[in-house]
């Protein structure tokens, strides 16, 4: 099997035995560990052991892994790392909302925001580096694209988030209840090392967090979406953010790869592995005189009045640059009234975190862009 921190490998001083990072061991499924114990010559049962210390205990080195031999201690620190991404500054909004900077393998820096609620604690991590898409209405998007985030970097996040808020929130049993891959980046376009992430957010022997509770959302990579079926039941949403291909062409570039009728019938498809009691999300960015129209929330109900799911409504959140302004809240409210009377499941969704840029949309880090696209959007925000 291919180690899914395979990406972590990084130069090192040239010498021969030095010249190779050891790969993190934050980022390895039972899968991943069961093969590598075999090789080892050790017993099944010590996958359990070595998670638990990993991702219970939150230990960093293996000498501290005191249940097993000195001598498998000594074998998997040769071998394997433990490392957590580095926190480059911590934000706390008005509301309550966090947000981290994380640095990632290259010297880039990606986002993760952490959502507090009485019942409930929701945790936006990325899965890229900047992105490789490009939507009109998405901070994220005009950053560019540098690279994947690896297995490790991706758990690693959640890592970080459940140590430091189990002290900043005391007295909750559990502090992160969900997660969302809905920060930077397209998860689906890192799929390798997403799915071994979402394995271990999942296991008891990870975080034990919900399926219902890890959303992995697309904004359309409908091959991905196929592949996720045979990997995992987690929770899925869609980015859709207009009601018919012609205005999702221009918000959304991969509808003219991958148009509306070719992604819903993928949804319904992993739809099919999520039981009765379950539905995929659909997500819908309201941006002011664009796509927040009667018309639009007519054609909306018409494309799904028979695909059953959970409508999440946007308002946008400005940033420089954008182009687009957020609707006002008698149009939102109309929207949802429209979608909600024809028997649609709706909600509007409240932004957080704005004060901190922290809101859905407002990601952006710190990108090392590959791609030309950020000095072109940093132009066009500046000449306007």
């Amino acid at each position: 099997m291919q180690d899914s921190n395979a990406a972590q490998t990084t130069s090192g001083t040239g010498l021969q035995g030095q010249s190779r990072r050891r790969l993190n061991a934050l980022g390895m499924d039972r899968e991943a560990w069961a093969a590598l114990l075999e090789e080892l010559g050790e017993k099944p049962y010590r996958v359990e052991q070595i998670l638990k210390w990993l991702h219970h205990r939150f230990v960093d080195d293996f000498a501290d892994m005191t249940d097993i031999s000195k001598k498998l201690r000594t074998e998997l620190a040769e071998r394997r790392e433990i490392r957590e991404p580095e926190i480059v500054s911590e934000h706390l909004s008005t509301d309550g909302t966090r947000k981290w900077l994380i640095r990632a393998a290259g010297g880039s820096a990606v986002e993760m925001v952490f959502i507090p609620e009485p019942n409930r604690g929701t945790l936006c991590v990325s899965s890229q580096v900047g992105c490789a898409l490009d939507c009109k209405f998405c901070a994220t998007g005009k950053q560019g694209f540098n690279s994947n985030l690896t297995a490790a970097e991706i758990v690693g996040q959640v890592r970080i988030a459940v140590q430091t808020l189990a002290d900043a929130y005391p007295e909750r049993e559990r502090v992160v209840t969900n997660v969302v891959l809905m920060g930077m980046g397209e998860p689906l376009l890192n799929f390798d090392a997403v799915a071994p992430a979402v394995d271990l957010m999942m296991d008891d022997l990870g975080y034990g967090i919900s399926k219902r509770r890890v959303t992995i959302s697309t904004a359309g990579v409908v091959p991905g979406i196929y592949r996720l079926a045979e990997r995992t039941d987690a929770s899925l949403a869609i980015s859709l953010h207009a009601p018919n291909d012609a205005l999702r062409d221009e918000l959304v570039p991969i509808n003219r790869k991958y148009p509306i009728a070719e992604l819903l019938k993928a949804c319904r498809s992993y739809a099919g592995n999520l039981g009765e009691k379950r539905t995929v999300t659909v997500e819908y960015t309201l941006l002011n005189g664009v796509n927040d129209q009667p018309e639009h929330a007519a054609q909306m109900v018409e494309l799904l009045r028979d695909f059953p799911c959970k409508i999440n409504l946007i308002p946008f959140n400005p940033f420089p640059g954008s182009g687009f302004e957020r609707p006002t809240v008698t149009s939102v409210r109309a929207f949802q009234h429209r979608l909600a009377s024809a028997g649609l499941s709706v909600t509007v969704r409240t932004t957080r975190g704005e004060d901190i840029d922290a809101a859905c949309g407002q990601l952006v880090g710190s990108v090392a862009d590959r791609t030309r696209r950020q000095a072109r959007y940093r132009r066009l925000a500046s000449a306007s």
